[in-house]
């Protein structure tokens, strides 16, 4: 049986390539469902000459006319949720719910982000001289790279080139090599909504053949990265030595405490979406649970039937709430991380197992008997992996949340005014919450954690426009 191939977008053309990379459906890995085209490393040099001459036709278009068409991109988003869920749900393994949530969330990146054209981008300072009008303005910085990760394929994306595009930059977006449709079909909304040829770029390949050429480009002007610390570090270190400023949004070991006076029905249903949404693939997922020792039995009696109570399955049946995980690799990763947990004295109270069959399927695991000295405790599992840890009280609670080189998002149940304001002063981490889940932040909300968990730089909101532009600062003397 033949597979179908994708194109994609460079210098405002869609082209394929002399070989291809097969695309599979993490519910069935025996056969590719789609190729997409194998860049070369002379292509993605073609694509940096075309996004710097994108850049200067997308600038010269002006801030209200690059609104104009982000908002059309977003409305096209929205006309073809369907068609774009459906893609993030056969290259993903995500349910179709959240699919579909994915790719409205994409579109409200872009329609926030067409407000930005009406907005101000600058201001006037007061100067000591006569005659002298003083003041700043944003500028865009010039092509900028996205680099993109395989867990949200299209929203990630989104959340990096609404704010770039808005701010008049071009984007060479490279998405992962386990999910391009998304970012394609992302692609083809916004060449259809009129972003001009090169201004919006995608680069789809393997890694290892275009490395070099894709992050060595003189023309580059920053680089925004979503992925795992290891390689965001050493990007970090590869891009400073040319002054290339460098966003990253990277891992979490995000904790969630329960305390005595908390709803515990209503915090065991936090916990369970929030650990195992996405299969548990998603940076801001609660991977540990601190519980106060008096209630910790209870909870994890709730706990226990809320997650034996989750379906597992495809993406695309109806009632399943936990997909496959992306890629055959990876599960086979998380599976070693729970059998090191057990090898160290974890155990295992459910789940945590490899489901027959031709997917990347493993059942939600709760582990119990976990030390701070387990790697389970320290390392990103990125699976559907929950540790339950009892807690003697606020202070020791607190402490075990920052127990961790990561600061991305915590989380914390209680009824008490004064314990929630002290949390929320606390816990050394980009994202709180109280009484709800560690996800789901909006689009206009600053997003980004602390320490090893991604760079000062944040995403999402006002504050993403920093990362893409730069500051002038003018004085204009009027006087004689």
């Amino acid at each position: 049986m033949s597979v179908r191939t994708m194109e994609t977008l460079a210098g405002g053309r869609w082209v394929g390539a002399g070989s291809w990379v097969d695309v599979y459906d993490p519910t069935d890995v025996r056969a590719p469902f789609v190729r997409v085209p194998a860049l070369t490393a002379a292509q993605v040099t073609g694509i940096y000459e075309a996004a710097r001459a994108g850049f200067l036709a997308w600038r010269a278009l002006g801030a209200i006319e690059r609104s104009k068409i982000l908002a059309k991109a977003a409305v096209l988003l929205r006309v073809r949720n369907a068609e774009i869920a459906a893609a993030i749900v056969t290259e993903n393994g995500k349910t179709l719910a959240e699919a579909r949530v994915e790719a409205e969330k994409a579109a409200d990146f872009f329609e926030y982000y067409s407000a930005v054209g009406r907005q101000e981008y600058g201001s006037l300072i007061h100067d000591a001289r006569p005659g002298t009008r003083t003041g700043f303005q944003r500028e865009p910085l010039g092509v900028v790279l996205a680099i993109a990760p395989w867990n949200d394929p299209l929203i990630t994306p989104a959340r990096k080139l609404a704010p770039a595009l808005a701010a008049g930059n071009a984007v060479v977006l490279k998405p992962a090599t386990e999910t391009p449709t998304s970012a394609l079909h992302l692609a083809r909304a916004l060449h259809d909504a009129g972003v001009p040829a090169g201004a919006i770029n995608v680069v789809t390949g393997r890694t290892a053949e275009i490395s070099d050429a894709l992050l060595d480009d003189p023309r580059i002007a920053a680089v925004s990265f979503t992925g795992g610390n290891d390689v965001g570090e050493a990007l970090r270190v590869r891009l400073a030595a040319r002054g290339v400023r460098f966003q990253s949004e990277l891992g979490g070991k995000n904790a969630s405490v329960v305390l005595a006076d908390a709803d515990l029905e209503k915090a065991a249903t936090a916990v369970v979406a929030a650990s195992f949404g996405q299969a548990g693939q998603r940076c801001t997922a609660t991977s540990r649970v601190l519980v106060d020792r008096t209630v910790h039995d209870e909870f994890l009696t709730l706990l226990r039937a809320k997650v034996a109570a989750l379906r597992v399955g495809s993406g695309r049946a109806e009632g399943t709430q936990v997909g496959p995980l992306v890629s055959a690799s990876h599960r086979d990763s998380v599976l070693r991380d729970i059998a090191t947990a057990v090898k160290q004295g974890a155990r295992v109270e459910l789940g945590g197992e490899e489901l027959p069959g031709a997917g990347c399927f493993v059942t939600p695991a709760i582990l119990t008997g976990v030390t701070p000295d387990m790697d389970v405790w320290r390392a990103e599992v990125f699976g559907p992996v929950l540790v339950v840890r009892p807690v003697d009280g606020f202070d020791e609670a607190v402490a075990a949340v920052n127990d961790t080189r990561y600061g991305l998002a915590a989380a914390v149940f209680t009824d008490s005014l004064a314990a929630a304001h002290r949390f929320l002063a606390e816990a050394d981490c980009g994202q709180i919450a109280v009484n709800t889940t560690t996800s789901g932040w909006d689009v206009h909300m600053p997003f980004g954690g602390f320490r090893e968990s991604g760079s000062p730089f944040k995403e999402q909101g006002a504050e993403a426009l920093r990362f893409y532009t730069k500051v002038k600062t003018f004085a204009i003397h009027f006087g004689g």
